[in-house]
């Protein structure tokens, strides 16, 4: 494995640690490490549970930018996605900072989500083209982007 996601089991819980600076970003190296480690996590018999866990600023960002561009490599993330499902132990997201987009798709493919205080979950501001103008935006800005903050 390597260092964009870590794997350790503390107290029965297997502990998914993800380390791809700045924001976790969800690039193919880390959806990689994910897959593994939830593989790993659902055969190791000393795991009862399983928590993924990003830094305190961020739990993860969504798509890695630096990807952006590039042909899509396996796994992709309706595969973890598809993973994380399957599982039979618990899962936990345990969300601290930001979940953003394809971030926010791997917390809610958890069975049960935890979030720090002033966490931030949310969906990336996406230009639509149905209505012209500045109707267009605010009609989008009101329906379709949304941050909901935890308290």
């Amino acid at each position: 494995m390597s260092d964009v996601a870590q794997y350790a089991v503390r107290d029965g819980i297997a502990v998914i640690t993800m380390n791809n600076p700045p924001v976790n970003g969800l690039g193919n190296a880390l959806r990689a490490e994910l897959m593994a480690c939830l593989q790993k996590a659902e055969a190791d018999p000393a795991a009862q549970g399983v928590v993924i866990i990003g830094s305190a600023k961020a739990f993860s960002g969504g798509a890695d930018i630096r990807e952006f561009g590039k042909p899509r490599e396996r796994p992709d993330l309706f595969e973890v996605n598809d993973q994380q499902d399957a599982m039979k132990k618990p899962l936990v997201a345990a969300i601290g900072g930001f979940a953003l987009g394809g971030g926010l798709e791997l917390a809610l493919g958890c069975h049960y989500r935890v979030a720090a205080p002033r966490s931030q979950l949310g969906l990336p501001e996406v230009k639509l083209g149905i209505l012209p103008g500045w109707a267009a935006r605010s009609a989008y800005r009101a329906s379709f982007r949304w941050r909901m903050p935890c308290a």
